[in-house]
């Protein structure tokens, strides 16, 4: 065989066995990202489940409050496993509230709305915290912001024994106004039933203490 030709044959060869190694080190980066995309769309799966369950759920008649129409809320009966815990009762109606309204049209919070957190303080104050969704992507206006707290606040003194106050928060920080119009700085003072006075019993109370 001339030199020539063999030294062209070496040169393909070495090209060959290059390119092999090349191929097999592209062939394990892309294994690595795709681990890596999959890794990080789980997460995210995860952090979007709506699915919160604790030992001690019951099923509950809960009061969903989702639009009644363009300027008011109203609840809706819903049958849900409620945990005794606060926090995670508290997380499990307002998931419901977030990604289950009855119709489109009756969703008062954005549909790409993440609840991140909730806490509740030895005091009875509530802290929820939303992401960047509710903020961004809530209709500004008065009316419109006034509905999304609104559902929120309803449905959290309605289900959740023990709130007192409201703090809300997004993505983990204290923000001016909602979209623009409704305050966040402040509290939303929280008012279960049990806590409420009857109008009757209110007039009753009111005529005793005008008699002493």
């Amino acid at each position: 065989m001339p030199r020539n030709l063999r030294i062209t044959l070496a040169i393909l060869a070495v090209a060959v066995l290059i390119g092999l190694i090349s191929l097999r080190g592209l062939h394990r980066r892309l294994q690595g990202l795709s681990q890596g995309t999959t890794t990080e769309e789980q997460a995210r799966r995860e952090l979007l489940a709506p699915g919160i369950s604790t030992p001690t759920d019951a099923k509950v008649q809960t009061r969903i409050y989702w639009a009644a129409g363009p300027d008011k809320v109203a609840p809706v009966q819903v049958a849900m496993a409620l945990s005794a815990d606060p926090a995670q009762r508290a997380k499990q109606v307002l998931n419901e509230l977030i990604e289950n309204p009855p119709a489109a049209d009756q969703g008062t919070i954005p549909a790409d709305t993440v609840l991140l957190g909730f806490y509740v303080l030895p005091d009875g104050t509530a802290i929820a915290d939303f992401s960047d969704a509710l903020a961004s992507e809530t209709p500004s206006g008065i009316l419109s912001e006034e509905m999304a707290v609104d559902s929120i606040r309803l449905t959290l003194e309605n289900n959740v024994p023990g709130l007192s106050r409201l703090k809300i928060l997004i993505h983990g920080q204290e923000v001016d106004t909602l979209a623009g119009h409704i305050d966040l700085t402040g509290f939303f003072d929280l008012n279960p039933p049990s806590a409420r006075l009857p109008v009757s019993s209110a007039s009753a109370a009111a005529q005793r203490s005008n008699q002493k």
